[in-house]
């Protein structure tokens, strides 16, 4: 039971301990200790401002890149659009260009036809001719295989040229 009912005499002797540890700690330590504390929570606070400036960088930083990938896809919405309009104005040009082509090509077979028609008349006429030539010939040689007949038939030829 002695420990649960300490002596006066331990009472003193642990009160004078605990003041003279005291008054060395408070002229000694308590300074240090609260100058450390100070320190420390100075840090403490910087690093949360720290923190927090940097956060706001962060937002600033976030809010800029947003702004240029905003600017990055309105760049790269105009570059497709112009290629786009590139590639039409170029489909556009071509289509134009093959018109003009099948066009020219179309007039050159229609001329090369017309040319192959009028040679084909013309040797149509030419052997037609020919034939009328031979069969005439033909004719006229039965008919003035006479001698007697020929003169009549020359005799008759040249009154027609004398009137005409």
């Amino acid at each position: 039971m002695e420990l649960l009912q300490p002596g006066l005499g331990l009472v003193v002797w642990t009160l004078l301990a605990f003041l003279i540890v005291f008054f060395i700690l408070k002229k000694f330590a308590w300074k240090p200790i609260l100058s450390s504390l100070k320190e420390r929570e100075t840090g403490i606070a910087e690093s949360l401002a720290t923190a927090e400036r940097v956060r706001g960088e962060m937002a600033a930083l976030k809010n800029e890149n947003e702004a240029m990938m905003a600017a990055a896809r309105e760049e790269r919405a105009k570059m497709v659009k112009e290629a786009k309009d590139i590639s039409d104005r170029m489909i556009t040009d071509a289509k134009e260009k093959a018109k003009k082509e099948y066009d020219r090509i179309l007039v050159e077979a229609q001329a090369a036809i017309q040319q192959q028609k009028n040679a084909a008349l013309i040797d149509v006429k030419n052997q037609v001719g020919k034939l009328v030539i031979e069969v005439s010939e033909k004719v006229l040689r039965r008919e003035l295989s006479h001698k007697q007949q020929q003169e009549q038939y020359i005799a008759e030829l040249a009154e027609e040229v004398r009137l005409n």
